[in-house]
C-alpha cells in the first residue's frame, strides 16, 4: 500500500519540541497544504526537560508534560502519527519510507529526529536497571527504580557528571536515597562550565549527600539475574547499586539523513537557516549541526536552539530566509538553585563574579579580552535576562561594570 499518489505536502520526521515548531511555523507563516507530523513514540509532543527533575519526583501528571493536545493540532490542520518510524528518505523519489511499507511524498521535509543516550560498553551494561533518560518511558522507568531502591534501601549510582546525571542525583537525594555520581573527568561539567564553578557545583551536591568520585574509570557492572547489583570501578572499588543510571552524553540521530547522501558531521549539516544541501529539506533540533562562517561546527542542545531552528526551517520551506544565530542558553535545575546560561564561554580568557558565590545569588560574567562571551547566572533571573539582551546586541559592559552590583547593566542595553 503507498501514499505516495496523494498530493505532496510537507512532511516532518520527528514529533518533538522542533518537529512541533515547525508545523506550527508553517501554518503560522501561511502554508496551505498538508503537514504530516511522523513520531515513533506512542506520545504525542511533550515536554522533555521535567523529565530529569518534576518528572522523576512524581510532583506533576502526565497531562502537565502535553505540550499540544491532538485535537488542538488536528484543528491547525496538523496531521500527528504517533508509534510511526520512517525507515528512509527517498530523495529522488520525494518519498519518505515508513517502517510499515507505505510512503509519503513530500513537497517539503523537515527532519527533527533528536539524539539518543550513548549507552555503556562495559559487561554488565545491559542489566534491566541500567537506564538512561530522554523519553517518558525512560523516565517512568527510573520513578519506578527510584520507589524499590527505596522500599529495598538500596543506593543509586549515577555514570556521567552532566546536566543529565546531577539533575538525576538531585531528584533522587531530595527522595532520600543514597547517590553516588562517577564522573570519569576530574570535575563536574567539564564541557559547560569553568572549574570556579565545576567546583561550586561539587560543593553543592556534596553538601546535599551526594558521593562524587572524579577521574573514576568503571570496570564493569556487576549483575544477578539480569540486575545490576554494583558497579566496579577499574582500581577494584565497588559501589553497590539497586539503580544505575547512565547519563554520558547523546548522539544526534542522524542516520536517516546520512543514508539519504545529506552531509552529517556529528548531526544533519545545516546552515544558519536551517537549511541543508538538498532545497527541500530543511533540519532541526538536536539532530543538527551548524555550519559556522569560519568553517567550524557547532551543536546546541537546548530547548531554545530546537525552538529557534525549527522557526528557520519553516520558513525555509516557506521560501524565506530566517537566519538564527541568537545567543545560545540554556539552563539547569538542582537542589533549589536554577543555573542560568547565557552565550558560550569558549575562548574567554577572565572571569568576573557579580555578588557573593556563597550568598543566595550570583553571576559569572566570561570576557574574551574586553568582549563579553557568555554569563552564568545561579538564581539570578534578572543578570541572565540582561546577559542574553547584551549578548544578542553585541555589547559588552567593562569588567568593572560587570562586578559592580550597584552599576545598572540593563542601562546598557536601554542607551542603544
Amino acid at each position: 500500500m503507498s501514499e505516495s499518489a496523494a498530493q505532496p505536502g510537507i512532511v516532518i520526521v520527528g514529533a518533538g519540541q522542533a518537529g512541533l515548531q515547525a508545523a506550527e511555523s508553517l501554518r503560522a507563516g501561511g502554508y496551505q497544504g498538508s503537514i504530516t507530523l511522523l513520531g515513533d513514540e506512542h506520545h504525542g509532543p511533550y515536554h522533555r526537560p521535567p523529565l530529569s527533575k518534576a518528572w522523576l519526583a512524581g510532583e506533576v501528571e502526565a497531562s502537565q508534560l502535553v505540550m499540544r493536545a491532538p485535537e488542538l493540532l488536528a484543528r491547525k490542520g496538523i496531521d500527528l502519527r504517533t508509534d510511526t518510524r520512517v525507515a528512509a528518505i527517498d530523495r529522488g523519489g520525494r518519498l519518505v519510507q515508513l517502517a510499515d511499507g507505505t510512503a509519503l511524498p513530500y513537497a517539503g521535509l523537515v527532519i527533527a529526529t533528536g539524539a539518543t543516550p550513548r549507552l555503556l560498553s562495559l559487561p554488565g551494561a545491559d542489566a534491566a536497571n541500567v537506564l538512561a533518560l530522554r523519553s517518558r518511558e525512560d523516565g517512568a522507568a527510573i520513578s519506578d527504580a527510584f520507589v524499590h531502591c527505596r522500599a529495598h534501601n538500596r543506593p543509586v549510582v549515577v555514570i556521567g557528571g552532566g546536566f543529565i546525571g546531577l539533575e538525576v542525583a538531585a531528584t533522587a537525594r531530595k527522595l532520600g536515597l543514597s547517590v553516588t555520581v562517577l564522573e570519569a573527568a576530574p570535575r563536574l561539567l567539564a564541557r559547560a562550565l569553568t572549574p570556579r564553578l565545576s567546583d561550586w557545583f561539587a560543593d553543592l551536591h556534596r553538601g546535599h549527600g551526594v558521593q562524587l568520585v572524579l577521574g573514576a574509570r568503571i570496570g564493569h557492572i556487576e549483575t544477578e539475574g539480569g540486575y545490576a547489583t554494583a558497579v566496579l570501578a577499574a582500581d577494584g572499588t565497588r559501589y553497590p547499586a539497586g539503580l544505575v543510571v547512565v547519563g554520558i552524553g547523546v548522539t544526534a540521530n542522524d542516520r536517516l539523513a546520512r543514508v539519504a547522501g545529506l552531509e552529517c558531521d556529528r548531526g544533519i549539516v545545516v546552515d544558519d537557516c536551517a537549511r541543508t544541501a538538498d532545497p527541500l529539506i530543511a533540519a532541526a533540533g538536536d539532530c543538527t549541526a551548524r555550519r559556522l562562517p569560519d568553517g567550524g561546527m557547532l551543536r546546541l542542545e537546548s530547548v531554545n536552539n530546537a525552538t529557534e531552528q525549527a522557526k528557520s526551517a519553516a520558513a525555509a520551506l516557506l521560501g524565506q530566509a530566517r537566519a538564527f544565530t541568537g545567543t545560545p542558553w540554556f539552563w539547569s535545575d538542582q537542589f533549589g538553585w536554577k543555573l542560568q546560561m547565557a552565550g558560550l564561554a569558549a575562548g574567554a580568557d577572565r572571569v568576573v563574579l557579580r555578588g557573593d558565590m556563597q550568598g543566595a545569588s550570583f553571576s559569572l560574567y566570561h570576557f574574551q579580552g574586553d568582549t563579553l562571551r557568555s554569563v552564568d547566572s545561579l538564581n539570578a533571573a534578572r543578570d541572565h535576562l540582561t546577559a542574553r539582551k547584551l549578548l544578542d546586541a553585541g555589547l559588552s559592559p567593562t569588567p568593572a561594570q560587570a562586578a559592580d552590583r550597584a552599576f545598572d547593566l540593563g542601562g546598557l542595553v536601554a542607551k542603544t
